[in-house]
């Protein structure tokens, strides 16, 4: 797989900027060839002209929509933001409840796809937080007390399996494969 390839996949993946020097320790290459690989991806995308593109600022990259869709994506987020939750949000967020405090990585891995929205919109909703990590210097998702109460529980022990689900490996030695087979 080309340098080109992975560095498109992790912008894509990421829903904040990655610096050049993150990128770069993450290929194990230098950073001029990040910087020349990212730049030549941008151009790309502005020949494509389609509903991607990468933007670049000082020496982060970021995989953004398109600007000439910007009405359609803020009615299509008014739209998800509001009323019922669809499937896959209903997904993400028992994955949360069940296996949380989780990493937006882990959740990606589980569900196979970008899950930078939902989670924007489960947020914006009041059904989860994100906490940051320092040491990890990541952000980690958990359900709110607003949930527990929503569910009429007191405690999210008292959920389903929830023992059995928590604390179940094998979603565990799933994400530890997947991270291996990536390396």
């Amino acid at each position: 797989m080309s340098i080109k390839s992975k560095i498109e996949s992790l912008l894509f993946i990421s829903s904040k900027p990655l610096s050049v020097k993150h990128l770069a320790e993450l290929l194990k290459v230098n950073i001029e060839e990040v910087q020349k690989v990212g730049d030549e991806l941008i151009e790309d995308y502005k020949k494509i002209s389609g509903g991607m593109q990468i933007i670049k600022n000082a020496t982060k990259y970021q995989m953004v929509s398109s600007p000439n869709n910007a009405k359609l994506i803020q009615e299509f987020i008014k739209d998800e933001t509001t009323g019922e939750l669809s499937r896959p949000s209903l997904e993400t967020l028992t994955i949360i409840v069940y296996r949380g405090p989780i990493s937006k990585i882990d959740l990606d891995r589980i569900r196979g796809i970008n899950c930078a929205l939902i989670l924007r919109n489960l947020l914006l909703h009041g059904l989860i937080e994100a906490k940051n990590d320092k040491k990890k210097n990541e952000i980690y998702y958990e359900i709110t007390l607003d949930f527990i109460r929503f569910l009429g529980i007191n405690n999210i022990e008292e959920l389903p399996d929830y023992q059995r689900l928590h604390q179940d490996d094998t979603l565990d030695k799933m994400l530890d494969s997947i991270t291996k087979f990536n390396k």
